[in-house]
């Protein structure tokens, strides 16, 4: 297997901080736009669900309205994680999610694609607000 290659991208979002946090750091949230469906266990062990597949992840980081980080647990992405953080433009008062994420070399554009078409849904929740 290639070597895992960081990422970031970043998404101007229209909501405050605090809502934009509760979209992605809950189960509930993460559920409306992240995965079709998202559970958790008592160990903080979140279980994305997409269709056929599942993938867990453990919240290692959090830090209220600012940023959640998750590391995946499944077999061959040890070392890796990834990240949603919340960055307000001091100026502006405009708010970004800066995302952090890992891919194979070859795979780094499907995973760019693959986050536009995400957060584009999150997006979507506000504009329809």
């Amino acid at each position: 297997m290639a070597e895992l290659e960081k990422f970031t991208l970043e998404y101007p979002v229209k909501a405050t901080p605090k809502v934009l946090f509760t979209l992605i750091s809950s189960p509930e949230g993460l559920s409306r736009w992240f995965a079709d469906n998202v559970d958790t266990d008592e160990d903080n062990v979140f279980i994305f669900k997409w269709d056929d597949s599942e993938q867990s992840a453990k919240l290692v980081s959090f830090k209220e309205n600012e940023l959640v980080r998750f590391q995946w647990l499944d077999e061959g992405s040890e070392g890796s994680f990834f990240e949603l953080k919340i960055v307000t433009e001091p100026v502006s008062s405009e708010v970004a999610l800066l995302i952090t994420d890992y891919a194979e070399p070859t795979d780094i554009e499907f995973s760019r694609r693959l986050w536009d078409t995400q957060v584009g849904l999150l997006q979507r929740i506000f504009n329809n607000s």
